[in-house]
């Protein structure tokens, strides 16, 4: 394309310079001339003040008697040589000039033979570019990442059993003799598997980085196209280019895009995903692993993969990149708050201890975010109620303060939260209350109950799910309590306890009806985590009874305490009517007076540090509160708590990515009235 305009560049410049020199050279002022009328030098003949005439057609240069040149143009007029020849003049006859007109006719005549010219030579030049980008239409596309800036196990937190597994494959891209000695071979092929944003791809980099070797980096979606033949080409050239870039690593990201099952309803013996996956399989049996050849693949849909990918000899290991639990989001904080400036009252522990069940992404979004936040409001440092903004931030969205709720709305928001607060102190089982709120948030929320777990857990018991479950239908009761009626605001309610509810039947074993039957499998375990069930249509209506006894027994347990606890359910109300939001402490001060509660001594707790050894004010380690979504999700069966990384709108972060009932709640009050 540069070349053909450069062409036309070049036509156009030498025609208009051709037209300006041809402009200069005839001009006969551009000659030192003075253009006259005819006239005027008639008159001069007339009166023998011409001294020399030089006529060239219908042009007259001439010479007057004091020396000055002219110029004029001549009709036919049979009397002016006449009247020259009198006058004494030297008169000089020449032909036309006429080398200008046959340079402008021949251009003009030749201009369309020139033009189609210039365009063969485009389109020629155009094809021979299209040859070369048809010629590397099957080249693989990995990218080769450089070390400038070279990513170790350092930069990686929260997943130290991948790290563990991987250790001795870098350890043999180091040293492969120490291995070869006694026969060890490497594995051909690494598979690490998890949910999105637990750091696969930072992992992958990582052991290159340790290793010290080359990192050639593809996505599976940049081997598929709509001609068949061209991923299984781009597949060939990318095992090509490790070979001879060995050492190296070839990293997949994605590689369920090419890597799908086969089947005889799927995909046709010529399709092109189909093709890609039999060549990739193909070059994984052939390579010599002993080169210093690794293939690393990232998914987070395993359950996909065609079994001869997953086979010993070509995937041999799989490394699970999981959430990371308590250790692991206090070291994840450490590593992204490596460049931010941290006062002394941030405690990792306390906001690892709010974020349960994020990943690595989360937990960076979240720093960032309170970095953002802490420049917003002036500070020079990140401080602790900076991270808990930003956690709130993440979870439920920004405040918004334009939205202005009318009296009888916010009454009713107010009781709604306030009958999921109240039940929760009224229950053992559950977690404690660290903030109300009625302010409405951007991702659909009215209003919320936040929770934070006092330590982290793995397992939760009957009684604690039975809790949730009361817990979750404590706003709807409230609200029929109160106002003698119910509103849209308790739909996400409504939905997340008949998550539990089922997950407890099908799941668990905690129906007395249906015992230690398993009814329902997982699917997508690291994505959506949805169940199926695995009965028969009468069991699947069996089930839906049961579902339905258990939530009306909860339903009827938060009637019947709230009626019991009436007054602290309107004096509550009233006070957060009035303050908005309302931290757990002055919850639980306002509860125990209105039962006449003693208030309990407060524990004398040793001065805290900060993570890098800087001491924390006590005073200033209440803990701000973060939202904790009611876990709607089934708990998971390798009993982890799972939290999501967003909230839907109107509605709090159901469980997504696993099934255990999270520990993070966040009672959303409201939010289908918007």
């Amino acid at each position: 394309m540069k070349s053909g305009k450069s062409i036309i560049i070049w036509l156009v410049a030498i025609i208009v310079l051709s037209a300006v020199m041809n402009m200069f050279t005839n001009n006969p002022q551009n000659r030192g001339y003075q253009s006259i009328p005819f006239s005027d030098f008639m008159n001069e003949a007339e009166n023998k003040q011409i001294s020399e005439v030089v006529i060239e057609g219908s042009t007259i240069l001439g010479t007057a008697a004091d020396g000055t040149k002219f110029s004029t143009y001549a009709p036919y007029d049979p009397s002016m040589i006449e009247t020259l020849r009198k006058s004494g003049a030297k008169v000089e006859a020449r032909p036309e000039d006429t080398s200008a007109n046959t340079f402008w006719g021949v251009l003009i005549s030749w201009f369309p033979m020139i033009l189609l010219i210039g365009v063969w030579i485009f389109f020629m030049r155009q094809a021979s570019s299209g040859n070369n980008k048809a010629m590397s239409f099957g080249k693989s596309r990995a990218r080769l990442i450089e070390n400038t800036k070279k990513v170790t196990f350092d930069d990686v937190a929260g997943a130290d059993e991948a790290k563990q597994e991987l250790e001795e494959v870098i350890e043999f891209l180091k040293e492969p003799a120490k291995f070869q000695r006694l026969g060890g071979k490497i594995p051909k092929g690494v598979l690490l598997v998890g949910p999105p944003g637990t750091g696969k791809t930072l992992i992958a980099k990582a052991v290159a980085g340790e290793a010290g070797v080359q990192f050639l980096s593809i996505s599976g979606s940049d081997f598929v196209e709509m001609y068949v033949g061209v991923g299984a080409s781009r597949v060939r050239d990318l095992f090509e280019k490790a070979k001879k870039t060995a050492p190296c690593i070839v990293f997949i990201d994605e590689i369920d895009t090419i890597g799908k099952k086969r089947d005889n309803g799927g995909f046709s013996g010529n399709d092109e995903r189909e093709q890609t996956l039999n060549q990739l399989l193909s070059e994984m049996d052939g390579f010599d692993s002993t080169k210093g050849l690794l293939v690393l693949g990232a998914t987070n849909r395993p359950e996909v993969l065609d079994p001869a990918l997953l086979r010993p000899g070509r995937f041999d290991r799989r490394v699970v990149v999981d959430k990371p639990d308590l250790n692991g989001r206090i070291n994840i904080l450490k590593v992204h708050s490596k460049d931010v400036l941290l006062d002394e009252s941030v405690d990792f522990k306390e906001i690892a201890l709010a974020t349960s069940g994020a990943v690595g992404a989360d937990l960076a979004n979240m720093m960032n975010e309170a970095a953002i936040n802490a420049v917003k409001h002036g500070r020079q440092a990140v401080c602790q109620k900076d991270l808990f903004e930003a956690v709130e931030l993440v979870l439920v969205g920004k405040e918004k303060k334009d939205r202005i709720l009318s009296k009888e709305e916010r009454r009713i928001v107010s009781y709604h939260e306030v009958g999921h607060a109240l039940v929760t102190a009224l229950q053992k089982d559950a977690e404690p209350v660290q903030k109300i709120t009625i302010v409405p948030r951007t991702m659909g929320a009215l209003g919320y109950v936040m929770q934070v777990p006092e330590e982290e857990k793995f397992l939760n018991t009957k009684k604690e799910l039975e809790a949730m479950l009361v817990v979750s239908l404590a706003g709807r009761a409230a609200e029929e309590i109160v106002f003698d009626t119910v509103t849209t605001g308790a739909a996400n309610d409504i939905e997340q306890a008949t998550r539990i509810a089922r997950a407890m039947v099908t799941q668990y074993g905690m129906s007395e009806k249906f015992g230690l039957m398993g009814l329902a499998t997982q699917e997508n375990q690291y994505l959506t985590g949805r169940t199926v069930l695995n009965c028969g249509d009468a069991t699947a209506a069996e089930i839906d009874v049961e579902v339905m006894r258990m939530l009306k027994g909860a339903y009827a347990e938060a009637k019947r305490l709230l009626s019991e606890n009436r007054d602290a359910l309107d004096k509550i109300a009233d006070f957060l009517i009035e303050k908005e939001t309302i931290t757990g402490k002055e919850f639980m001060k306002i509860f125990r007076q209105v039962k006449g509660i003693p208030e309990p001594e407060e524990e004398i707790r040793p001065e805290k540090k900060r993570m890098g050894g800087a001491p924390v004010d006590p005073a200033a380690m209440e803990r701000p509160e973060t939202p904790r979504e009611l876990s709607g999700a089934a708990p998971e069966t390798d009993s982890r708590t799972q939290v999501p990384s967003e909230l839907e709108e109107g509605e709090p972060a159901a469980e997504t990515a696993g099934n255990v009932p999270e520990g993070r709640k966040a009672e959303t009050g409201g939010a289908e009235n918007e």
